[in-house]
């Protein structure tokens, strides 16, 4: 069964056999030496814990037994075996309480604490238990509290890890409430132990408390960046995705983080790389496949399996060979999608107002550019002399591609409008593309030739 086959795949291991003095240095024996101080930390009372206040105020409390005695807030707020028969939370639509029972057993299933239907599997359930929380945000608060219920005193190990990963997985999507997140927040931080954070690409091997840590850090990096303040949109997830969402838990993307980020992941593989492999290695395969003889070349969308196919490959470090791409409008696609998921945009959005400003004026923009943070101004520097390849007459005569189509496709995905009046998004994105165009036809990026 795929579910029992994916747990044994991934259980951690610790190995007795390590010796005292290279046991002590394991995040295993930190642990250990930590257990009874982590132990005691999850058990606050009521007045410490934060998800516990915010139980009290919202918690639609439960009964029990022949004298429906009421269940205690620390028992609404621990593990259970059973299904439950109403909601976690006081909800008025009928139809809503039966989905978030429903909700709680799929939640049940993906942590082994249910028997899973036949032909289900693990990403499948994540899957319904995602498209729940993404088509009913009313359900999104039942959601959480239902998972942080199943990680509070959980007595099984996988359970508890599976529970944890779901945690992190459904963050990747959409977040809980405003008035939700800060107690979600303080509750994955009571779970953190910040000493664990330099066993983060070992942590697989490590005790479920060890990998507890981790998951809890991955989760809440993940509501800071969806959440309130985060820049991340709520949106639809499909198989592949709960996939990526699930394996970049312990292997984090090339895409959809920060410059400096990525810069930090590729550290150990290219040391002495000033830009991001993954722009270089991508702008590259763009020319092996002749995109500067391509028609349409970064207009023209490509086949999205092909896209997501590839962006698999990088994320493992994986360059296919020539015969393996069809054309360049794969790796252009990709590229485009890699600037455009930046989590930070090229141009940070406290310079955004100016980039509008200078959209008529050459000189203000490459000042601008100059002013840029440095791994920004190299990266945006990069692509600028990248774009300046395709605007030679001989080759914009096949591509159909001068500097004015050329900054409008590439426009959006480097400068980013902080405004959500549609009418101020829609005049914005003229002049974007006129200040796109600007760089891309008077800023000299040929020190940018041959650097990595």
């Amino acid at each position: 069964f795929m579910l029992a086959r994916y747990a044994n795949s991934n259980r951690g291991v610790f190995h007795p056999s390590l010796s005292q003095d290279a046991r002590s240095c394991s995040p295993a024996y930190y642990y250990e030496q930590t257990s009874r101080t982590l132990l005691n930390r999850d058990k606050k009372t009521t007045s410490e814990s934060d998800i516990e206040k915010y139980a009290q105020d919202n918690l639609n409390i439960h009964k029990k037994g022949i004298f429906r005695k009421k269940f205690s807030v620390r028992d609404m707020l621990s593990w259970s075996k059973d299904p439950i028969r109403k909601p976690m939370l006081v909800l008025s639509d009928k139809a809503l309480k039966k989905e978030a029972c429903d909700l709680f057993k799929l939640v049940q299933t993906y942590m082994s604490d249910r028997k899973a239907k036949l032909g289900m599997t693990l990403n499948s359930v994540a899957l319904e238990i995602c498209m729940t929380g993404f088509m009913k945000p009313t359900l999104r608060d039942e959601l959480y509290i239902q998972i942080c219920r199943q990680t509070t005193e959980n007595p099984r190990k996988e359970s508890l890890r599976r529970g944890w990963e779901l945690l992190a997985i459904c963050l990747s999507f959409f977040p809980p409430s405003p008035k939700l997140q800060k107690y979600l927040e303080s509750y994955m931080e009571r779970h953190r132990d910040p000493g664990l954070d330099s066993y983060a690409t070992e942590v697989g091997r490590w005790p479920v408390h060890v990998q507890v840590s981790h998951y809890a850090s991955v989760a809440t990096k993940r509501l800071h960046r969806m959440g309130v303040d985060g820049k991340k949109a709520v949106r639809r997830p499909t198989l592949e995705d709960i996939e990526q969402a699930r394996m970049q838990i312990f292997r984090p993307s090339l895409f959809g983080n920060t410059i400096t980020e990525v810069i930090d992941l590729q550290k150990e593989r290219f040391p002495n790389y000033k830009l991001p492999w993954v722009q270089t290695t991508l702008s590259e395969l763009v020319l092996r496949h002749r995109g500067d003889q391509t028609e349409g070349i970064f207009r023209v969308p490509a086949d999205m399996d092909e896209v997501m196919t590839l962006k698999s490959r990088l994320d493992v470090w994986e360059v296919p060979g020539s015969e393996e791409l069809t054309d360049a409008h794969t790796p252009a696609s990709l590229l485009k999608l890699w600037y455009r998921e930046l989590y930070e945009p090229l141009v940070p959005d406290h310079m955004y107002a100016e980039c509008i400003a200078a959209h008529q004026d050459a000189r203000r923009a490459i000042a601008i550019i100059h002013r840029l943070p440095p791994i920004n101004k190299a990266v945006l520097a990069y692509l600028i002399h990248f774009l300046q390849l395709f605007t030679k007459p001989e080759v914009v005569q096949v591509t159909k591609m001068d500097a004015s189509n050329l900054a409008m496709v590439m426009a959006p995905n480097c400068l980013r409008c902080t405004s959500i009046d549609p009418r101020v998004i829609f005049d914005n994105a003229r002049k974007e593309m006129a200040f796109m165009r600007l760089l891309i036809l008077h800023f000299d990026a040929s020190f940018m030739e041959g650097v990595y």
